[in-house]
């Protein structure tokens, strides 16, 4: 039985859920952070120090945090060869996508783009601060939308933690009010990820408790 902390709500725990449902583990997670709170008992920095989630604990296993590394952990553990290859010539382009997507789509998106948009109340939004963050995200995005016209997935044939880590920033970047320019490769690999019911279940999920109104 796997243990989760974090909110339902959270982009990174959503992340994990995601990659749960796809392996077919089974699971308890408990509502934490936000408007939950909890992360910052002494019980929870005794797991994480950093006070973050999610936070994965596996049976009676140390607890893992840092949501990349715990995905690469069920997926060495409980995924198979083409989800995440033994062969470390196979495996490196699911490692180097997935690390791509954490550090340059979701960095570009939920901070410059979310943030501002969903949890920064009306009056105070910055239309040209979220203009710059769209223009710089987008030189990211056209990097995917090139890989996804030569493959069906991010790393290549099959999917893999790497369209984990890219695919669950979509939902909120189709979803919210933002002025989006045309992804063919990126919108047609979006349909197909909205068609898995781990990702219908665990990251189509209302953000409505994140928003900030005037």
């Amino acid at each position: 039985m796997l243990t989760v902390w974090g909110r339902k709500t959270s982009s990174n725990v959503q992340a994990l859920m995601w990659c749960i449902g796809e392996l077919g583990l089974a699971y308890e997670r408990h509502d934490v952070g936000h408007r939950y709170g909890g992360n910052d008992t002494p019980e929870f920095l005794a797991m994480n120090p950093n006070g973050t989630v999610p936070v994965l604990q596996d049976g009676i296993g140390e607890p893992i945090w840092e949501t990349g590394a715990i995905l690469r952990y069920l997926a060495a553990r409980y995924g198979a060869p083409g989800f995440w290859p033994s062969d470390p010539a196979m495996r490196a382009p699911v490692d180097q996508w997935a690390e791509w997507a954490k550090i340059n789509v979701t960095l570009s998106f939920t901070g410059p783009v979310f943030w501002r948009v969903v949890r920064t109340a009306p009056s105070k939004r910055d239309p040209v601060a979220i203009e710059a963050a769209l223009a710089k995200l987008n030189g990211v995005l056209a990097i995917a939308e090139a890989q996804l016209g030569r493959h069906a997935f991010l790393a290549g044939a099959e999917f893999t933690p790497a369209d984990i880590q890219f695919g669950h920033v979509l939902y909120r970047y189709f979803d919210i009010d933002i002025a989006r320019q045309e992804w063919p490769n990126i919108e047609r690999y979006y349909q197909g990820l909205t068609q898995r019911a781990p990702f219908r279940e665990h990251v189509m999920v209302s953000y409505e408790e994140l928003r900030v109104v005037d």
